[in-house]
Formats: structure tokens, C-alpha cells, sequence
């Protein structure tokens, strides 16, 4: 109990998810064997999305296939600690700049927005998913690979920074994306008519995300400064 209370303070939570993200990331194998789960789950979203993406105007896939985006994002943040690993440095000395912050703030808030996503949009019908001949895919499944994309997330303000800026085009996005999907109605592929309810579930997940970046990166202007 007395090590589970010494993670209520912000210093030691740091110190803990460095470590784990330089045992997962701080090695040319292990980071090997998290592209490699990476890639897995982008060829997931691409399948999920892939038989509707012709009902959907081009310039809106990005924000159609939130998922899969999601990923690559996440991927290409991951792709930025390879002149690190290869080094030998570890990947909380990885080095930082403006555009950098903006990728991993992005890939952070879009990884963790649309990892929860699911446990609302997935339990809204949970008799007609958990019912399902494929719910072991479709409800057990889906949860399972979005959760992931929380726990890869959470990895990245262990070597990444964010800026105002970057929160305010995450923020931006988190709204493009509420619009896109509920106004202009191009949701992702659901068992059922989703609501203003999902609409606004979405919303307040985005709001959430993008406050927990604020939390959880350091700030690349304070260490201009």
C-alpha cells in the first residue's frame, strides 16, 4: 500500500513510466517487437475501414479512419527514437524540437481518444456486440487492441514535448472529428445509428485527452526559456 501511495506523487509516476518506456522502447529488439505490434494494428484499422471508404469523400479519411490514423501517427512517433535506440542513448535524452512536439502530442491525444473511444461506442449496443456470431472479434477484440493504443500512448511524454500550439490543433482536430462523424455523418462502421449521446461522449473524450497531455508532457517553451 505504502508503493501504490508514492504513485499519487507526480515526480515518482515520471520516474516509473520512464523506466518502463526504456525497457519497452530503449532497446533496438523490444522496439523492434513494438513496430511490429504497431503495424499489426494498423492493418486491422485499414480492414475495419477499408469496405466503407469509398462512401467517403478523400480529403475526410483522415478523419474517417480516426483509428488507423491514430497508429500511423503513433508509429511515426516511434520511428523518431530510432537514431536514439541505435545509439545506445536513452530514449527519455531523445532529442526534441517544435514539429517533433506536434507529432507527439497528435499521436498521443488521437492514441488515446480513440482507444477509449470504443468502451462508449462499443457498450451503447453491448447486447448486439457481446450477442454477436464474431464478438470475440468484434466487442472482446476491439476493446483489446484500443486498450493498447493507451498503453503505447502513455509511453510518449517519456521522450516527447507539447506546446500550446500543439494542444490547440489536437483540440481542433478532437472537434473536426466530432463534426465529420456525427454532423456530416461519416461515423466509423457501427451495429447501430449512433446519437447525439455518442456525439457528445466523443467530445468530452477528445477534452479529456487533450487535458492530459497538458498533464503529462513537459513543455517544450519552458525548456527554451
Amino acid at each position: 500500500m505504502t508503493r501504490l501511495r508514492r504513485l499519487r506523487d507526480r515526480a515518482v509516476r515520471r520516474r516509473v513510466r520512464d523506466a518502463i518506456a526504456e525497457e519497452l522502447l530503449g532497446d533496438p529488439r523490444s522496439l523492434a517487437v513494438v513496430f511490429a505490434l504497431t503495424a499489426f494494428m494498423f492493418l486491422i484499422g485499414v480492414d475495419y475501414y477499408a469496405g466503407t471508404l469509398g462512401e467517403v469523400p478523400t480529403v475526410l479519411w483522415p478523419l474517417y479512419a480516426d483509428s488507423a490514423v491514430a497508429v500511423a501517427l503513433g508509429a511515426l512517433s516511434l520511428a523518431t527514437l530510432l537514431p536514439t535506440v541505435g545509439s545506445g542513448e536513452p530514449v527519455t535524452e531523445t532529442p526534441t524540437n517544435r514539429p517533433l512536439a506536434y507529432l507527439h502530442t497528435l499521436s498521443f491525444v488521437w492514441l488515446v481518444q480513440f482507444g477509449l473511444w470504443p468502451l462508449v461506442s462499443l457498450n451503447l449496443a453491448f447486447e448486439s456486440y457481446v450477442t454477436a456470431p464474431d464478438a470475440w472479434i468484434y466487442y472482446w477484440g476491439v476493446l483489446g487492441t484500443h486498450l493498447c493504443f493507451v498503453g503505447l500512448a502513455l509511453l510518449f511524454p517519456a521522450f516527447g514535448r507539447t506546446t500550446r500550439g500543439a494542444l490547440a490543433v489536437a483540440g481542433a482536430l478532437g472537434v473536426a472529428n466530432v463534426v465529420v462523424d456525427y454532423w456530416a455523418g461519416y461515423y466509423p462502421p457501427l451495429l447501430y445509428e449512433p446519437g447525439v449521446g455518442l456525439a457528445l461522449a466523443t467530445l468530452g473524450i477528445a477534452g479529456l485527452c487533450v487535458w492530459l497531455a497538458s498533464r503529462s508532457f513537459r513543455r517544450l517553451d519552458a525548456e527554451s526559456a
